[in-house]
């Protein structure tokens, strides 16, 4: 559940109705929660409050998008929620693994508080794995989105403007038959759960992801952030999703946590 941060004076929790929901899959790569860091730290958004939940491996660390030395040792948990009213856009951000058979709670947690803050929409960024695309996934973009049906109503439209490409079915049972057609989502984590619960509920649901490989998934992360930027024009910029584009100069800000993304250096008493 959702609980507000305490910044004195009470804590009375914000308001969302109408507010576009954008968060990670924890998924192969970490590309969603990698582009969801992107989002943070380049809107400057505030943390409102926490998504407390019993899903989630317990952690805690320091600011992850700090600035100052003053803001470097603020704690962080597993689960946050970010705000800027301005976009009419909240984030939550999800930093560790889930527990063993908690994704079914976790998605019936987090839609019951979809319905109750009224929200517009969800976005959900994920990733599914490269070498488990079928023949036909294997042409064209490595990008992908998913619509729910009362989203597809009110944006399909939008997204046949920019071309993109709709994730595909594949064959239940490759190579017996291939008139029986199921969506597929190896690696996507609580993606194809949160979907088409989705769809059954009636909550208006984009999911866009990227097939990826594990390794250095910051490029992957650009190229899903800037995806998603040309539907939601968080930010003004250039760079398009046409040549996967990754241009370090792009106008997205690198949070100050990426700098230890791959560990420490090699300490030089070891030489």
């Amino acid at each position: 559940m959702f609980i507000p941060c305490d910044r004195g004076g009470g804590s009375a929790a914000p308001d969302f109705k109408g507010f576009t929901l954008l968060m990670p899959a924890v998924s192969v790569g970490n590309v969603g929660q990698l582009a969801i860091d992107l989002v943070i730290s380049t809107l400057d958004m505030t943390k409102v409050g926490y998504f407390y939940t019993d899903c989630l491996v317990p952690m805690v660390g320091n600011n992850p998008y700090a600035t100052a030395e003053e803001n470097s040792m603020e704690l962080s948990i597993n689960a946050e929620v970010y705000s800027l009213p301005s976009k009419k856009l909240v984030v939550l951000q999800i930093r560790s693994p889930f527990i063993k058979n908690k994704y079914r709670p976790f998605c019936e947690t987090l839609l019951s508080w979809v319905k109750s803050s009224k929200y517009a929409r969800v976005v959900l960024l994920s990733s599914s794995h490269a070498y488990q695309r079928d023949d036909e996934q294997l042409l064209g973009t490595p990008l992908r989105y998913l619509l729910t049906p009362d989203l597809e109503k009110a944006v399909g439209g939008r997204m046949k403007e920019l071309n993109w490409k709709e994730m595909e079915k594949v064959a239940a049972y490759p190579g017996i038959s291939n008139t029986d057609k199921v969506l597929h989502i190896p690696g996507g984590g609580i993606t194809k759960l949160l979907f088409t619960e989705s769809c059954s509920e009636g909550i208006q649901m984009a999911v866009l992801l990227k097939f990826c490989s594990e390794g250095d998934n910051i490029p992957d992360a650009f190229v899903l952030v800037n995806y998603l930027n040309e539907w939601l024009q968080l930010i003004k910029s250039e760079v398009s999703t046409s040549n996967n584009s990754t241009d370090p100069s792009s106008q997205w800000k690198i949070p100050s946590s990426w700098r230890l993304l791959f560990g420490n250096g090699l300490p030089p008493a070891l030489f």
